[in-house]
């Protein structure tokens, strides 16, 4: 069965379909994550959603067969940094929208969102905060009850924020979307305490916490990237959701916060805009993911964006494409992260090219949105192509190795062995 897709209606459609029982998928070539190498012929038995072998010698009789033909193979790719409730890119009242909207509203906008990040090639995405009202867990259970197509989803509910910090929603006048610990707002341990509980409450599957001031922060006197929980509060933070059976993600630009951070026993720091070598040091020795962006620093800003924030974005970025040089060169642990949401959905693959003209080699980038990703994430059933993994697989024209553009174009996804987009022109 040959299966062709030329729009996003169809792409429903094969979307709300049940995974066949066997499918024979073929393509000229794969990626091995493993060994960062393309090879090939590449011939998939997959049963119930599952890769159940890889280049048998013989295929099931009466299997449903999907020829690609002149196609790469990758495993379904991982952006571990995204926003898919949210819309500050597009949106003209992105400052406002949080006195403006609900969670409903914003819920609703992730259904579209999810699916064009889906379409894009991305299976499996960590969420890293949501406005106030939990619509990334409620998009979640959307997705895996199959009401709408998106990809696999962990998000963080709230982001943990210090009062007036980087996460809190501030600008407006006293009393106006004023927050507190069930929200993430909260100060001090015992409250630290009680926002990770309450995100763990209500379906959060890691904790983001803002240990740094930012780029759109609101605050005039804090320097960029200033340091906002102690590391006493984030080791709090850490060991609760420890308890909980959860990882932390640190969003973190200054120097002092990141190493704070790592101390206290993060699994990612996101960002990293400035590393230090002792930043470098103890995320080699704790083995501390770092989750860059990289074309997110490619593209103009908001035209209504405030000349402070802009000043900010231009003072941290030449500094964060020297640390993402620098953690290579170290060998720090990397994966691959959008900050999509802040730029528009559907774009994520962009990040491939972005990360190759800040040095980094082809294949390493590729490990960063697959197998380094699914490290991260801490689980074994994704992320490579072989048998006994999920059979979350994408595919691109031409060989992203010698290409890497060719990631901005994925033409086929599939998704737990469900078809969610094909084309073959």
């Amino acid at each position: 069965m040959q299966l062709r897709s030329g729009g996003a209606l169809l792409a429903l459609l094969l979307a709300a379909a049940s995974p066949a029982e066997i499918t024979v998928l073929s393509a000229d070539r794969m990626f091995d994550a493993e060994s960062g190498r393309i090879v090939g012929p590449a011939r998939l038995v997959i049963r119930d959603g599952m890769i159940d072998a890889v280049n048998p010698r013989n295929v099931p009789d009466g299997a449903n067969q999907i020829e690609l033909g002149d196609r790469t193979l990758l495993p379904g790719l991982l952006d571990m940094h995204t926003h898919l409730t949210a819309d500050y890119f597009t949106a003209d009242h992105w400052v406002t929208m949080s006195v403006y909207e609900t969670a409903p509203d914003w819920a609703i906008l992730g259904t579209k969102f999810a699916r064009d990040t889906l379409l894009a090639g991305f299976t499996t995405v960590r969420d890293l905060g949501a406005l106030p009202g939990f619509p990334d867990i409620a998009l979640m259970k959307a997705i895996e009850r199959g009401t709408v197509p998106g990809p696999d989803m962990w998000p963080a509910g709230h982001y943990i924020s210090i009062t007036g910090g980087h996460c809190d929603i501030t600008g407006f006048a006293p009393g106006i979307n004023e927050l507190g610990p069930k929200q993430g707002i909260a100060d001090g341990v015992d409250e630290v305490i009680k926002a990770v509980r309450y995100q763990a409450k209500h379906g959060a599957r890691l904790i983001k916490v803002c240990a740094t001031a930012g780029v759109f922060s609101f605050s005039r006197n804090a320097p960029i990237g200033a340091q906002q929980y102690s590391e006493e509060e984030l080791r709090a933070i850490v060991r609760e959701a420890g308890k909980l059976g959860l990882k932390v993600a640190a969003h973190a630009h200054g120097t002092d916060g990141i190493n704070a951070a790592i101390r206290a026993g993060v699994a990612s720091i996101d960002h990293g805009s400035v590393l230090s070598d002792e930043s470098v040091h103890l995320m080699k020795e704790r083995g501390t993911f770092l989750v860059p962006q990289a074309y997110i620093a490619d593209i103009p800003l908001p035209p209504d964006t405030p000349p402070a924030t802009v000043e900010k974005n231009d003072f941290l970025n030449p500094l964060a494409n020297q640390s993402i040089r620098k953690a290579y060169r170290a060998g720090v642990k990397m994966a691959l992260g959008t900050d999509s949401g802040v730029y528009r959905h559907g774009d994520n693959g962009r990040e491939f090219a972005a990360m190759v003209a800040r040095d980094l080699p082809e294949a390493h980038v590729l490990k960063m949105a697959t197998i380094f990703a699914a490290e991260l994430l801490g689980v074994d059933d994704r992320g490579v192509i072989a048998a006994g993994r999920r059979a979350d697989l994408v595919a691109v024209a031409g060989n992203p190795l010698q290409d890497i553009s060719v990631m901005e174009d994925v033409r086929f996804v599939m998704k737990h062995g469900v078809v969610y987009k094909s084309e073959n022109d």
